[in-house]
């Protein structure tokens, strides 16, 4: 089966949000998501989007209702992707403009600050939390059409509850320790990555939690940037990510991987 660029496929009931001119079967490399309410398939850029999304909100301390918002705008705007292209000059995950004063093209091809202009816009939306959800994404986006934001509300309350961290162990993301001949695989930079996540959640963010949620927010950012930044495997509440378990091995058991600490290498 093949999934264009602004298609939402289904296959064997596992919804698949874009995974570009890419045969599903063949795939090398990607995210799985799974939760009580069902389960997406990802591109890793998708994932990485997703979790810069899920960051910022914590570090404003936004309701899971924001993230499910954002989520959904971003996924009609975008399929997700930071893209350099739009209409007119639209860029990045919301397509949001810089000659409507949303920032610098620099600034909205970075999903952390692009993220941040949404959340600023949304909460000044009343009852942005009550009103039905195509609503409130219209009154921040002020799209053609803001009906269509509403089509993506079931997909979007999975990938909340997933990268908020609600929902443990939700995010799996394989592909090759060693890369390509074109992209080789990088160093391991587990210390580039904290900074990246400090940057997301705020300034004096650690690997150390105060909060089970937290902690598996903190693990699936750390998972969806592994390739990124080298990471190889990721610790936390009794369970290990290995680069090396392929795609059906998720999440095993470790029972030495702290509650307390999210561990990185």
């Amino acid at each position: 089966m093949i999934v264009t660029v602004l298609a939402v496929a289904i296959t064997a009931g596992v919804f698949v949000l874009i995974n570009r001119f890419t045969t599903l079967t063949e795939a090398t490399e990607g995210c799985t998501i799974t939760t009580p309410d069902g389960t997406l398939e990802l591109e890793i850029e998708q994932a990485q989007v997703a979790a810069a999304i899920a960051g910022v909100a914590h570090r404003r301390k936004l309701p899971e209702r924001a993230v499910v918002i954002a989520y959904a705008t971003g996924i009609q705007e975008s399929k997700l992707l930071n893209l350099e292209f739009g209409d007119r000059d639209s860029l990045g995950v919301f397509q949001q403009r810089p000659s409507q004063g949303w920032g610098t093209p620099e600034q909205l091809l970075d999903p952390v600050y692009a993220s941040g202009k949404f959340f600023t816009a949304l909460v000044k939306v009343k009852n942005y939390r009550k009103i039905p959800l195509h609503e409130a994404a219209q009154e921040v986006q002020r799209s053609a059409d803001g009906s269509l934001y509403a089509q993506h509300e079931e997909n979007a309350k999975i990938l909340a509850a997933a990268f908020t961290g609600r929902v443990p162990r939700a995010v799996h993301c394989w592909f090759s320790p060693e890369g390509d001949e074109e992209t080789p695989a990088p160093a391991p930079s587990p210390d580039e990555a904290r900074r990246e996540l400090a940057r997301t959640l705020g300034a004096g963010t650690t690997l150390d939690v105060s909060s089970r949620k937290r902690g598996w927010l903190i693990a699936t950012w750390s998972l969806a940037h592994a390739q990124k930044y080298g990471l190889r495997r990721i610790r936390y509440d009794g369970h290990a990510w290995n680069v090396t378990a392929g795609e059906e091995n998720a999440w095993q058991a470790d029972a030495g991987a702290s509650r307390e600490r999210v561990q990185i290498s």
